[in-house]
């Protein structure tokens, strides 16, 4: 019986990843048509941020295993530091949608498809290996921290994906330039009034991707209730 559960626990993480390995690469396909029919490699940053969409995921997956496997909290702290840095860039994927228009020598419904696909499948892997974070967190520190963690989460990286996309600043800027960022942080960037415009899209990202998580964490949760068949 252990052996068979821990079969299915398997075909489900194989089936997850296998299905965002299957849509990475459809948007991947369309991305490389995209660049032979034109010649021109616009939107072509779509395959490094998949790239990057990615990590966050593969952490996830390694700190789900790790835990399942018995490991200690104070063990996973330093891979959900990782996990957190790293998580921003899979939500990213959805603000590509402002280049929905630009390059037109294609149809634009093929962008408009083009980049739809590259922005769920960035919301997926995110939102995805939240569930995992989320799953463990709800192991070792009980229910009302875990969905602290969630939002706590998901406000930061909302706030991230404004310093990737208007500041341009990259998940490993925290190692490489942390003195620089801070700076541009402690200078007011965070100020309410001074700068209205972070705050307001932190708010809406956040709301955003936390309806969206409880979509996603509700259909995950879903257990069918089929009758018994004998009760037929």
């Amino acid at each position: 019986m252990v052996a068979r559960l821990r079969s299915s626990f398997s075909d489900r993480r194989i089936a997850v990843v296998g299905s965002l390995l299957l849509l990475s690469a459809f948007v991947l396909s369309m991305l490389v048509a995209r660049v032979v029919y034109t010649r021109a490699p616009t939107h072509g940053s779509i395959a490094w941020d998949l790239v990057l969409a990615w990590v966050p995921f593969a952490l996830s997956l390694l700190i789900y295993e790790r835990a399942r496997r018995g490991a200690a909290l104070r063990s996973l702290v330093p891979l959900g530091c990782a996990w957190l840095v790293f998580f921003p860039n899979a939500p990213y994927l959805v603000t590509d949608l402002k280049h929905v228009g630009t390059g037109g020598s294609v149809p634009l419904l093929y962008d408009v498809l083009l980049l739809s696909a590259g922005a769920w499948t960035g919301l997926l892997l995110g939102l995805t290996s939240l569930f995992l974070v989320h799953a463990v967190a709800r192991r070792l520190v009980g229910a009302v921290s875990a969905w602290a963690l969630v939002v706590g989460a998901l406000t930061l990286s909302s706030f991230g994906i404004y310093l990737g996309r208007v500041q341009r600043w990259n998940s490993w800027d925290v190692v490489v330039h942390p003195a620089a960022l801070a700076s541009q942080l402690g200078g007011g960037l965070l100020h309410p009034v001074d700068y209205p415009r972070p705050i307001a899209l932190t708010v809406l990202l956040t709301a955003f991707l936390l309806v969206s998580y409880l979509v996603l964490y509700s259909f995950a949760r879903l257990v069918p209730e089929w009758p018994d068949a004998r009760e037929r």
